[in-house]
């Protein structure tokens, strides 16, 4: 493969999908400069890697180098500890129909959904953001983290319900 081609190639698979990958990155580790950290060396990895990309779905590919490379930066630099986001709004909404759960989270104030979805465990909070921010499908989002299907419908059950009852308690205070 000429270096032209590979550049080419590049712009195609990974260009398109960096916003995806710097929101997931942001949201996995609360931090928009470590997030731009971890997609700038998760493009590089993605690079390196284009000659062992088979086609397919480019943007679960890249995201789940993404996923990666945020855990092995997570690892080596941070506490095992949960991580609160710092600004949610500069997230765009996937869904525009409103559901209960958006009906709350839309009375929430931004500061309590951050913490709210901060404090998620990171299986939830992962799976969460890959559908609701990043708006994948249940398919895409297996093949990201590597759980099976049903459990990726159960964590995102799960961490909406969670959510959801983090924000009714605030809502209450």
């Amino acid at each position: 493969m000429t270096k032209t081609s590979s550049n080419e190639q590049f712009a195609l698979v990974v260009m398109p999908h960096l916003d995806d990958a710097y929101a997931l990155a942001r949201w996995l580790t609360g931090n928009g400069t470590d997030a731009e950290d971890i997609v700038q060396e998760a493009s590089l990895r993605a690079l390196r890697g284009l000659d062992r990309y088979a086609g397919g779905n480019a943007r679960a590919w890249f995201l789940a180098i993404t996923r990666n490379t945020a855990f092995t930066w997570l690892a080596r630099n941070r506490p095992k500890a949960l991580v609160v986001t710092e600004d949610i709004e500069t997230l765009a909404a996937v869904d525009s129909s409103e559901t209960p759960e958006e009906a709350l989270i839309a009375k929430a104030g931004a500061n309590e959904l951050e913490r709210a979805i901060g404090a998620l465990p990171p299986p939830f909070k992962e799976t969460l953001v890959l559908r609701d921010i990043n708006g994948l499908n249940y398919r895409e989002i297996a093949e990201i983290t590597g759980a099976p299907l049903g459990t990726v419908m159960s964590r995102l059950a799960r961490a909406r319900g969670l959510l959801m009852a983090a924000l009714a308690g605030q809502g209450a205070k």
